[in-house]
């Protein structure tokens, strides 16, 4: 037998005493449900209802704005010039192949824009240096003479010119060579340990990149057991960080903006030293380690084409999972990049970053030559280092997207489009009426008959009162009964009851 309880009365809830206290904290929180709107005013809402309006308003006259710009067909019979009428339908496919052309032009020369081609460019380097206050030179002391108080320190000037092989000319080159030797001439109006960094402006266009724009430092390591007394010597040069930020931008400092840079240090005996240049490039390059060049065949490169490379690798070894498409299973050369078995898709810039080295700098040996042997006939150390630009075109390109007659030029097509649009349904409504009219005067009799015919079938349809297509229901199809004929269907069954409902 099943237990019975006594039911009591459930008391009302109540607060616990000990909670009467506020609690601290950051205050009061918004309640998680729909918090009420704040009621709109009367001017709001006549301003609401007022432009609803006007949005449907100009719906509808979106909704009637003529659109179609085919002439009719037959239009020849009805105007006096017929051979106009082709000439119109010509010029639409000529405007069709012209729209389609110009739009196909105009997302290659977006994508150019967005993904620039970088072009190979060799640019010429020349090392040269000058030498001040030698022995051989006579302003230095001599064995016969002890007087010293006139006597200056030995020193010399590397300089370090770069130029665009495209941009030089043979006059360029004379000049440079003739500027390294007139150097020597100068007076010596700086400290000895001062580093000197000229930027000399050339008379080219201002389009002509300059030996700053392809490095972003530069660093000169010299021979250090040629120093005296262990001497410390270095030179160093860095590009602002503004101009790193915006390598191309207007109105670049002087020390970002310079076709050579020269420095000056004491000392009277040939010297080795390496110039180390570090390039600046956009996007940066990276060296590439022993196991990522195995599989991507590429021993430097950007980290976008690395990372596709190794994309394309995965792609054409069919190791991509065909249960879980995120993952790709790992050969041998994919297990020394990702480290495991299991490699994911989503993680290939990460086991690319990985494998990323910086660029080694461009280092450019030279021996400072201070004998008198040399000098009789100075000729300057030259390099070619291969450099990589944008194409010239880009600048171009940029401007013929960027223009913005093209927009003004698209807004007077959409004009003319719609008077267009506006000229044809105003030819296609004369071509109904002369029609109409023709076959009137043709045979009038058998034209009011079929005339009549028709607006008895536009009013029966309107009217709801024809059938489908025509038929007024003494078809074969609609003599035969059973549950598969005509009589069984759903709309015959909606039709009956429309009819009753009439009746009634």
């Amino acid at each position: 037998m099943q237990q019975q309880y006594r039911a009591f009365a459930q008391p009302a809830p109540q607060r616990s005493p000990h909670a009467t206290a506020r609690r601290g904290g950051i205050g009061p929180m918004m309640s998680a449900g729909p918090h009420p709107a704040v009621p709109l005013t009367q001017a709001q809402m006549a301003q609401q209802q007022q432009a609803q309006v006007q949005a449907a308003e100009l719906a509808k006259r979106r909704s009637r704005k003529p659109t179609d710009k085919n002439i009719p067909d037959g239009i020849e019979d009805s105007i006096v010039n017929p051979e106009s009428a082709q000439r119109y339908r010509d010029l639409k496919d000529i405007e069709r192949l012209l729209d389609a052309t110009i739009t196909r032009k105009r997302l290659d020369v977006l994508d150019n824009t967005q993904h620039p081609t970088k072009l190979t460019k060799t640019l010429r380097i020349w090392i040269t240096n000058t030498v001040q206050d030698q022995v051989w030179q006579g302003n230095g002391p001599t064995s016969d003479s002890f007087d010293f108080s006139g006597a200056a320190e030995a020193s010399y000037r590397v300089k370090i010119e770069g130029r665009l092989l495209d941009e030089e000319t043979a006059t360029d080159e004379n000049k440079s060579k003739s500027s390294a030797g007139d150097a020597s001439n100068e007076d010596n109006d700086h400290d000895m340990g001062e580093d000197i960094a000229t930027a000399e402006k050339s008379s080219a266009s201002p389009n002509n990149l300059k030996l700053s724009h392809f490095f972003k430092a530069m660093t000169v390591d010299f021979d250090r057991s040629r120093f005296r007394n262990g001497a410390e010597q270095s030179f160093e040069w860095k590009k602002p960080e503004a101009a790193l930020r915006h390598p191309n931008g207007p109105n670049l400092p002087a020390a970002a903006d310079f076709d050579e840079i020269t420095f000056k240090r004491n000392g009277d005996e040939n010297a080795n030293i390496t110039i180390n240049m570090f390039r600046q490039e956009i996007p940066e390059r990276f060296e590439f380690s022993t196991e990522l060049a195995d599989i991507i065949d590429m021993k430097a490169g950007t980290q976008q084409e690395a990372v596709m490379g190794l994309w394309e690798y995965v792609r054409q070894r069919s190791l991509q999972e065909d249960e879980e498409k995120r993952n790709f299973r790992c050969d041998e050369l994919l297990k020394r990049v990702v480290r495991s078995d299991i490699g994911f898709i989503p993680m290939l810039n990460e086991y690319v970053a990985q494998n990323l080295r910086p660029l080694l700098p461009v280092a450019l040996p030279y021996t400072i030559r201070v004998d008198e042997e040399f000098h009789k006939d100075p000729q300057p150390t030259v390099y070619d280092v291969q450099v990589t630009i944008d194409d010239p075109l880009r600048a171009s390109l940029q401007e013929l997207i960027n223009n913005p007659q093209y927009l003004a030029m698209l807004k007077d097509i959409s004009g003319l489009d719609e008077q267009l649009a506006r000229l044809v349904q105003a030819v296609s409504a004369s071509k109904a009426k002369h029609t109409f009219m023709k076959s009137l005067g043709d045979d009038p009799a058998t034209f009011v008959k079929n005339w009549l015919s028709s607006q008895k079938r536009d009013l029966e349809v309107i009217m709801g009162e024809g059938s489908n297509g025509g038929d007024n229901g003494y078809g074969d199809e609609w003599r035969r009964g059973g549950s598969n004929s005509v009589w069984a269907t759903q709309t015959a069954r909606e039709s009956v009851n429309v009819l009753l409902s009439r009746q009634r």
